[in-house]
């Protein structure tokens, strides 16, 4: 890193790359996740965007770039995310997303007691 805390060139060109590189890696891992069966999705999509932020982290901790400050909640819960890069709500993806997650959630909920209600047709739940 330069004397100023600024990244060089050749830095930044690092950091870049990682980057792209997660984006690359990120959209068919979603794929991947979103074809599976809901009895297997142990997680969210979202969870899995989280994921993939180990590349710039990694880049950025190797530069000597300081953690960013977060609070209590985000430090408990994103342990690994030094510099708050994870998405919180999929708004922080793009505002577009939250219909679409929450269509996926309820689709997802509904499959799940359908399964279970035919699998213990006595159960209320």
């Amino acid at each position: 890193m330069a004397a100023n805390g600024s990244l060089t060139e050749r830095e930044r060109a690092q950091v870049d790359a990682t980057s792209r590189a997660m984006a690359d890696e990120t959209a068919p891992a979603l794929r991947r996740f979103l074809a599976l069966d809901i009895d297997v999705q142990a997680t969210t999509p979202l969870e899995v965007v989280r994921a993939h932020l180990h590349g710039p982290t990694e880049v950025l901790r190797g530069l000597g770039v300081p953690p960013v400050a977060r609070d209590a909640f985000d430090e408990s819960q994103f342990p690994d995310d030094l510099y708050d890069f994870g998405p919180r709500a999929y708004t922080d993806l793009d505002p577009g997303l939250q219909e679409p997650a929450l269509t996926w959630g309820a689709a997802k909920a509904h499959v799940h007691l359908r399964r279970r209600r035919q699998a213990n047709p006595t159960d209320p739940s």
